[in-house]
Formats: C-alpha cells, structure tokens, sequence
C-alpha cells in the first residue's frame, strides 16, 4: 500500500512539473523599445519668426507650411535684382536696334534723295559739256569742271548711302556681348535674391506628425537652431538585442510579432541585424539575467503609427523565408 500511494505521489509531482517543463520549452520574447530619427527642421540664417502654421501633435502631409521668417530685406533685394534686370535688358535691347533712331534715318534717306538729283544733274551737265567740246563751241576746262561736278555728286550720294547702312546696324560685338553678360549676371542675381526669399518660408520635407515645436512667433531664431520637430512614420523602428548563441535564428526580413502594455499586438519585419556584437546597454528592457554579449537587431514596423518613441514592446520572431 505504501509504495502504491509513493508511485502516486511522484506521478502527481511529475504532472505538476510538466507546464513549467514546456514553459521553459516555449519561445520567448526579445525585450526592446521603439525608435524614432526625428527630423529637426530650421532655418539657415537668423531672422524674427513671424508665424507658425502647425501645432504639436498635429499630422501634415509634405509640402505644408510650417513656419516662416520676417522677409522684409529679402523683399527688398527681389526688388532691386528685378530693377536692375530691367535695366540690363534695356541696354540689351539698345545694343541690338540701330545706332540711330528712325527720325534721323529718315532725314539721312532726304538727304539721300537730294544727292541723287543733283548726281543726276550733274550727269547730264556732263553729258551736254561733252557734246559741246565735240562740236568746239565749249572749251576743255568746262569739260574737267563738269567731270568734277559729277565725280563730287556721286561722292556725296555714296556717303549719303553709307550714313544710312551704318546708322541702321548694331552696336558692336563686343559691346553686345558686354550687354549679354550683364543680362545674365542680372538674372543670376534675381534667382539668388528669390531663392533666398523663399528660404524664409519653411515646409514639410515629408509626411509625418508634429511632435515638439521649440520657437513662437516674434522670437528670434538663430540660424541652423531647429524650430519645429517632425516625425514622419516611416522613421519609426524597433531596436532590440539578441544574445549571441540566438543571433543565427534571426535574418533580415524575418516577421516578428510584437506586443506591449495597452496597445494591440502588430507585426513588423528585421530591417538591419548589426555585424559586431556590442555589450548590453543600460536602455535594455531586461526582466533577467542575459548574456553581456547582445547583437543589435532593429525592424520596420508594420503600423508605425500605433507605436510611440521610448514604448517598451516584446518581440517574439517569426519563421525565417
């Protein structure tokens, strides 16, 4: 009887020990945080903060304003580039059209009219003198006077006519291209003026939520302080470490399932599994003792969104594809 109820009593005391048996059996989970590369957003030169267009917590999309500078220098400089370019054109324009303007091309071409009839004249003087010196009724100087007359009418109706080709021409290459420079330069400097115009209005370089806004309006910002902190979902990981003698179950890729206190259970897949090992650090959510030696694993989670920087979460990894 006594060893009957012996053989009962170890059989009881080995089906209790069996949950903690396969207890030590089950998987379990890797202790880690979420992470989160926050984008801080400011701008390159001082200036008075004039207006903020976000809030915190607030979820824009990219493109949205989100703060802007006092521009009334930059204005200013937009101006004065746009003046100065108008003027540089102007001379372009004037390097290019005719050295004179038309009222003094239209009193060259009167001109020019008058020394064709008194060419013509003289032509014909010449003519007649010639039959007269043929006929002897004219002497030999009248005939070099008419030959000098006409010689000296179409002298001056040749310049009459180079007067107009010249005045009709442009301004030299070199002084075009002098002009075309400074066009150039011009525009160059209205680029530059605008470009530096628009810095002092800030947007969102990408989609996300507002988390910390450092500056308010009519506070003066020192450049390259950040003014506004923007998340943006795709920047959220999950960081956890692995003991050494488990790393090589683990691979980029891999599903995970992760868990924490009050949020529902979500997946997310390794991204990075880091090459050295490291010891642990003192951030590691441990609940006992772990190997010193920890590889450093982080994954892209599946809803960023559900999960908040600094969270403790429990990873429990998938099959490997």
């Amino acid at each position: 009887m006594k060893r009957i109820l012996a053989i009962l009593v170890l059989a009881g005391a080995a089906l209790a020990a069996l949950p903690f048996i396969f207890a030590d059996r089950a998987p379990r989970p890797y202790q880690g945080w979420v992470e989160a590369d926050t984008l801080f957003i400011g701008t390159e030169t001082t200036g008075r903060l004039t207006g903020i267009n976000v809030a915190e917590g607030q979820a824009i999309e990219a493109g949205t304003p989100l703060f802007r500078l006092d521009s009334l220098s930059e204005e200013a400089a937009v101006a004065a580039a746009r003046a100065s370019l108008a003027r540089s054109r102007a001379e372009l324009d004037l390097a290019q059209a005719s050295q004179k303007r038309p009222e003094e091309i239209d009193v060259l071409r009167a001109s020019e009219r008058e020394a064709t009839a008194r060419l013509e004249l003289a032509e014909q003087d010449l003519d007649r003198t010639r039959v007269l010196v043929e006929r002897g009724t004219a002497t030999r100087a009248n005939l070099d006077t008419a030959t000098a007359t006409e010689a000296a009418n179409r002298a001056a109706l040749d310049n009459v006519r180079s007067q107009i080709v010249l005045a009709a021409l442009p301004a030299r290459d070199e002084t075009l291209r002098q002009a075309e420079e400074s066009v150039a330069a011009a525009e160059a400097d209205l680029a530059s003026a605008q470009a530096a115009q628009a810095r002092r209005s800030v947007s969102a370089p990408a989609a996300g939520s507002v988390e910390t806004i450092y500056y308010r309006s009519g506070e003066v910002v020192p450049a390259g302080r950040p003014i506004v902190a923007l998340l943006p979902p795709e920047n959220v990981r999950i960081r956890f470490f692995v003991p050494e003698t488990e790393i090589a179950g683990l691979s980029p890729g891999q599903p995970l399932r992760v868990t924490c206190d009050a949020c529902r259970p979500s997946d997310a897949k390794i991204s990075f599994i880091a090459k050295n090992a490291e010891y642990t650090p003192p951030e590691i959510y441990s609940l006992e003792e772990r190997a010193k030696l920890v590889y450093r694993v982080e994954a892209v989670p599946a809803d960023p969104k559900s999960l908040r920087p600094g969270q403790p979460v429990d990873v429990l990894p998938g099959p490997r594809r």
